[in-house]
């Protein structure tokens, strides 16, 4: 790949990353978006992560998820919108305090493995005819791929907070039937997907009809995918 078309990619490149940082940084400003234990709706804003790895393969999609799961680290201790739940995982004499390990573990879950999953966005380029149908089908996968993380992180290290969730007043009409046929592990685990949906679902679901919207853009094509 010579030199022009690296360049391009690096300028595409962050400008998406802007992008996405800009509609997150926007929505995180809305009160109403933000979980009040972490999570937040944002308007399709993982789109041109995705779209990165659709037009330059999935290893530079990696690379370039991975750079936006250490940025969006940063803009969420910036912008206050998880930093109280973050930080009292450190804290000893925070009441959230789950020590050194679980700490770790949920940054690496909920922001290095669920952000950096986006890379794969582009896995369904060439599995369609339709590209339209193929940025749709890879933003959904790449998507739940993201909520399947934070599903995982929630059930390990938020289940506690199961019996609390299904008995508030708006979800205790199915709450109330789980809390008496489950409990342990599986209430955990019924518990994260349950929460995590409230953002991650509609965000599918925005980002898929997004998707279509903007892959009939010409320029959104595959560019290069090998760097010599």
């Amino acid at each position: 790949m010579n030199r022009t078309l690296k360049t391009q990619r690096l300028t595409m490149s962050a400008v998406m990353i802007a992008l996405s940082a800009g509609l997150a940084i926007v929505c995180a400003l809305i009160p109403f978006l933000n979980l009040p234990f972490g999570g937040s709706f944002t308007i399709a804003s993982m789109l041109p992560i995705v779209l990165i790895s659709y037009m330059y393969g999935i290893k530079w999609g990696l690379f370039v998820s991975a750079t936006y799961s250490v940025l969006q680290i940063l803009m969420d201790l910036a912008l206050g919108t998880s930093s109280s739940v973050v930080m009292a995982l450190f804290m000893p004499t925070s009441d959230g305090y789950m020590g050194g390990f679980a700490a770790v573990a949920i940054i690496l879950i909920d922001y290095l493995v669920a952000y950096t999953v986006l890379g794969l966005g582009g896995i369904f380029r060439n599995r369609f005819k339709s590209k339209s149908a193929a940025l749709c089908v890879g933003s959904v996968f790449a998507l739940s791929l993201r909520y399947i993380a934070h599903i995982i992180s929630g059930a390990i290290f938020y289940g506690a907070w199961a019996e609390w969730f299904f008995s508030q007043e708006g979800f205790y009409a199915v709450g109330g039937w789980i809390l008496e046929h489950t409990s342990g592990g599986a209430l955990a685990l019924i518990y994260s997907v349950f929460y995590n949906g409230l953002y991650m679902i509609p965000e599918i679901i925005i980002t898929a009809i997004a998707a279509v919207v903007v892959s009939r853009i010409p320029h959104i094509k595959k560019t290069d995918i090998d760097i010599k």
